[in-house]
């Protein structure tokens, strides 16, 4: 199968795999031994590919293989193509009244823990013809990927209908504030905002949403923060609090597992209390294909029974 570019050269599919596969890797020692082809055929397609778009696709590095711009550009599309040929293959082999297909789900990091598991374990035994695909983002990033079809469904925070995407309202939870095992915080015992900001904060970077939510919130409380250090990263959060660099804030899902395990201590936030609302969240002004739709209804499902038993901790159903 073959695709044309504008100048209806034709662009094979072999040379997109090979190109976001390189991308992914950074190597294409690597990317061969991923694709069972020798190095020479990934080398081959790659620059067949450069020659046939009229420009450089990767950068060899001592480093590796780093993408250009315009292959930034490329590797996208490239993936989306890829997807959606994988996804016909699998709907036009259905077993006869199965559900099949690939369904490529987007989860935020914070509830990766309370809700990956299940919503796999839920998938095989339901939808046994149905694979899952997991990407994991912050919520912003995984906004981007539902635009662009990178994601067919996913989970998404603090958001409303736009003009690409509906959503559905799951759950709101609690932010907790999330110090060392010797701070002694509990789920029990709420602790106020002005007790967080007297200790150093390790803390989401600007602009991220999860940052927003706190300083909305610390903007009521007297005093200015000591923030220690940013990070994009939730679990470098939780590392650089219990190597001793501070407090920080995060959703209760997101640190759940740590504090029942007492590798850390949390509470929920008061004075002011802060929530946020998890919505799912697809794209608009398509039909929902069929796998899709049974994942949607099984995450939605799961995340309303997690609240229900108390799994999903400090939340309620929006």
């Amino acid at each position: 199968m073959r695709m044309r570019h504008e100048e209806g050269r034709p662009v094979e599919l072999r040379q997109l795999t090979a190109l976001v596969t390189v991308a992914e890797v950074g190597s294409v020692t690597k990317a061969a031994r991923l694709l069972h082809v020798v190095q020479p055929a990934v080398t081959r397609q790659i620059r067949t590919l450069e020659e046939e778009l009229g420009v450089p696709l990767f950068e060899r590095t001592r480093h590796g293989m780093v993408p250009t711009p315009a292959a930034e550009l490329l590797i996208p599309r490239a993936r989306r193509a890829l997807q959606e040929l994988e996804r016909a293959r699998a709907e036009l082999r259905p077993e006869p009244g199965a559900v099949t297909g690939i369904v490529t789900v987007g989860l935020l990091e914070s509830v990766i823990d309370v809700l990956a598991q299940p919503l796999i374990d839920a998938v095989a035994q339901r939808h046994p013809g149905i694979e899952l695909r997991l990407l994991t983002a912050y919520s912003g990033h995984l906004q981007q990927w539902l635009d662009s079809g990178e994601v067919d469904i996913s989970l998404l925070y603090n958001l409303n209908d736009t003009p690409s995407l509906s959503v559905v309202p799951l759950l709101w939870e609690r932010l907790w504030a999330v110090a060392p095992p010797e701070a002694g915080l509990t789920a029990g015992s709420p602790v106020p905002w002005e007790r967080v900001l007297a200790q150093p904060l390790v803390l989401p970077v600007s602009g991220h949403g999860l940052r927003v939510l706190i300083d909305q919130a610390r903007s009521a409380v007297p005093g200015q923060p000591r923030i220690s250090i940013q990070t994009n990263s939730m679990s470098l959060q939780k590392k650089l609090v219990l190597a001793g660099h501070g407090w920080t804030v995060l959703p209760a899902a997101g640190v759940a597992a740590d504090v029942a395990a007492g590798v850390l201590s949390g509470a929920p936030l008061t004075e002011p209390e802060v929530e946020r609302s998890v919505v799912l969240g697809l794209r608009q002004g398509s039909r929902v294909p069929a796998p899709v739709d049974a994942v949607a209804t099984e995450l939605a499902r799961l995340a309303r029974d997690l609240v229900r038993s108390g799994a999903w901790p400090s939340a309620r159903i929006g």
